[in-house]
């Protein structure tokens, strides 16, 4: 009965080492997949808003996160101050601003 009980259980074993690599193999194309449809495109958009908040300059017209539109007065450092509507000026940080509409018309 020992010989027989090997017999039954050596077969048993190989496909398990088998599934074990595949299940590996699969993972890693999770996370392949999930590097270029999510990370990569999230990387590239950050570094967009970047260059577009560091060329920054005076007369850009702009969208602030809050949705306030106006047109660039001063650039500093890490704020931006916008005129809003006639003499209305708001000094916003350069984070808070996420597109320009420059080249658009209103």
């Amino acid at each position: 009965m020992n010989i027989l009980t090997l017999l039954q259980t050596a077969p048993a074993a190989a496909p398990a080492a088998g599934n074990s690599w595949s299940m590996w193999i699969m993972l890693g194309l999770i996370v392949l997949v999930m590097y270029f449809f999510m990370i990569r495109p999230n990387r590239k958009q950050q570094k967009e808003l970047e260059n577009f908040r560091n060329s920054l300059k005076k007369g850009d017209k702009v969208v602030t996160v809050g949705g306030i539109y106006g047109e660039i007065v001063e650039v500093s450092e890490k704020t931006v101050l916008i005129k809003v509507d006639g003499d209305v000026k708001l000094r916003v940080d350069k984070n808070g601003l996420v597109k320009d509409y420059s080249s658009q018309q209103q």
